[in-house]
Order: C-alpha cells, then structure tokens, then sequence
C-alpha cells in the first residue's frame, strides 16, 4: 500500500478533492492510504498559531518551522519517509515522469506552504523535493497538492480499472494523447474514422500512434526534442 502524509493549516481545502472519485474509491481498496495532519496541533503555542513575522520586514506572515519539524518528525516515528515534497512554485515542473517516479515510492510527505511561505530553514534542511504546478502563485499549496495526488495515484495498480487507458495517457511516450471517439458513429454528419470500426486492432494502434505524434508535433514540438 502507498502512503501520502500531507501537511497543511487548512485541511478543509482538501476534503472534497480526496474523497470523491478514482481518489475516494482508492482509498476504500487499501490501495493507498492517506493522512492529513492539520499543522497547528503540532504548534508549541498556546493559540496555536503556526506563523509569524518576517525577520527583515515585508508584507506577509512566513509559516515557523517549529511546527513543521515537529509534524514531519512525528510522521518519521511511524513510517520510512522516501520523499518529503514541497509544493512551490519555484520547484521543478510537475510532468508525467515525475508523477510515475513518485507512484512507485511507498511513503512520501507533502507539506503544503500558505501566506507568504515557509521558514527557508525547511527546504534546505527537511525538504527533498520542490514541485510546482506551473508558474504562478496561489493562496495555497493545498489545490496544487491535490493535482499532485491525483495524478501519483491514478497510476498505481489496481485503481484504475482498466489499466492500460492510464498507460496511453498524454506525456506517457512524450507524446499527446490520441483523439477518441464513441457512439453514435455518425453525429450531425460528423463520422468516425473508419480506421476506428474496423475491428482490425493492430491497424488502430498504428493509426493511434500516428495521430498522436502528429497532434504532438503541432501542438507541443517541445515534448519531441
């Protein structure tokens, strides 16, 4: 079973996402087991505030590390920690490789940031890896731990049904996802190719990894470089 600590100040965020779906019916499988630790019970003050000021001056409160380093050694004394994740948009770009190597690991923390960030004292000393899902800010790293989540877990066996779709996702080959259809075949005129009924499999593949290096190299030529 995978397991994913998260911590944050406002866990609420990532009720729905988490239990709905793919997400939800992974959990209920054991295929995956996640905990969110609220990180103001792991504040030493009594009104357990879990930031302060920014020693310089500036506009913004900076999450402390007393309280970090409290929760993530708490996590040590249950688990083996194989990644500690910071989600941040100075982190490297969450791509599909990245989300395939962290689906094979068996315990990884992520601590998501809030106001103006965390003590810097955190990432050079506790963090292991940065991840940012594009680059702009948001109030939060909860919504960019949930993509994060959604898209390590999707990818590990047995939560996706059918196991082969996850397999030809987009960026798998770094390449773009091949065009789909259902029915009705034809629809206002609009049809199908024919390539796609005619039962021949071994022509469809082709013709699937066709399309697919062809939307790629129009779309994004920088996944084939």
């Amino acid at each position: 079973m995978n397991h994913i600590d998260i911590i944050t100040c406002q866990p609420e965020l990532l009720d729905s996402p988490l239990n709905n779906s793919i997400l939800k019916i992974a959990q209920e499988k054991k295929l995956v087991n996640i905990k969110i630790h609220n990180l103001r019970d792991f504040s030493d003050n009594k009104h357990k505030k879990v930031d302060d000021y920014a020693f310089g001056g500036g506009g913004g409160m900076v999450l402390k590390i007393e309280p970090i380093f409290n929760c993530i050694e708490f996590i040590k004394k249950h688990k083996k920690v194989d990644e500690i994740i910071y989600m941040s948009p100075d982190g490297e770009k969450l791509n599909q490789k990245t989300s395939n190597s962290l689906s094979l690991k068996e315990n990884i923390v992520i601590l998501c940031g809030h106001y103006k960030g965390i003590d810097e004292r955190v990432r050079k000393h506790l963090i292991t890896k940065e991840i940012s899902i594009g680059d702009y800010v948001l109030t939060g790293g909860e919504l960019p731990a949930a993509i994060l989540i959604d898209s390590v877990i999707r990818l590990i066996p047995g939560v996706v049904s059918n196991e082969s779709a996850a397999l030809s996702d987009s960026f798998q080959d770094n390449l773009l996802g091949h065009a789909n259809y259902t029915r009705p075949a034809d629809f206002n005129g609009w049809k199908v190719p024919k390539i796609l009924l005619s039962g021949n499999q071994k022509e469809i593949d082709e013709w699937r990894i066709k399309t697919s290096y062809k939307k790629t190299k129009k779309q994004r030529p920088d996944l084939l470089d």
